[in-house]
């Protein structure tokens, strides 16, 4: 065979193989990790999504309360800072295996958690204002903001361990160690935090007492 016909032939021999060998790849566990590592950073993005969306109602939440009850400033002034605090850190997809970065923003979401629950247990002083209808409008989607964050982070939990499985099982641990030499395990919810119950502000019902 010419020179010439054995490099037309090299090309489409290379193409033949490469489409042999995506298969098998896939097939033992070669897409696993950068798919799974895509899927928490997915998961991680609609958890900041939901708590930028809690942290966007807390300005009216406050000024709404601050109308009845100007006198609570101190729990008041709280949730401010608590707001402040908890939205100056960011935790971007790229910093998901830094664990002092993550351990921060848990503390900082946690410590606004805390400040709205003593908050909305102050309302519970004041009738008028549980009954008037911007505050119920604000419960009612607060409300529906913490289970959102609850689903958001349950699902965040659950694709985070099936990517750090992934770095530590058969077959996929071993294109962690000769092909995704960057792949680091990723931080996630503590025990206490995931168990921290949720701002109580289903109280409308109670709303005559």
């Amino acid at each position: 065979m010419s020179a010439a016909k054995m490099s037309a032939v090299r090309p489409v021999s290379a193409l033949v193989a490469l489409f042999v060998m995506l298969p098998l790849l896939s097939a033992c566990g070669f897409n696993t990790i950068p798919t799974r590592e895509e899927q928490a950073k997915a998961a991680w993005s609609e958890v900041l999504n939901q708590y930028q969306r809690r942290a966007d109602l807390i300005p009216n939440l406050v000024e709404t309360v601050k109308g009845f009850a100007a006198q609570e400033r101190e729990v008041l002034q709280g949730v401010v800072e608590a707001r402040a605090k908890a939205t100056q850190v960011q935790v971007s997809p790229e910093m998901l295996s830094n664990p002092e970065a993550f351990k921060a923003f848990q503390e900082g979401q946690s410590g606004l958690t805390g400040a709205l629950s003593r908050l909305l247990a102050v309302v519970e002083n004041y009738p008028d204002l549980k009954s008037n209808q911007n505050f119920l409008a604000l419960q009612a989607q607060l409300e529906g903001t913490e289970n959102r964050i609850a689903v958001a982070r349950r699902d965040y939990i659950e694709a985070v361990r099936l990517y750090n499985t992934s770095l530590r099982t058969l077959p996929s641990m071993l294109w962690a160690k000769f092909w995704f030499t960057g792949a680091q395990p990723y931080e996630t919810f503590s025990i206490a935090e995931d168990k921290m119950s949720v701002p109580q502000v289903n109280f409308g019902t109670n709303s005559g007492g």
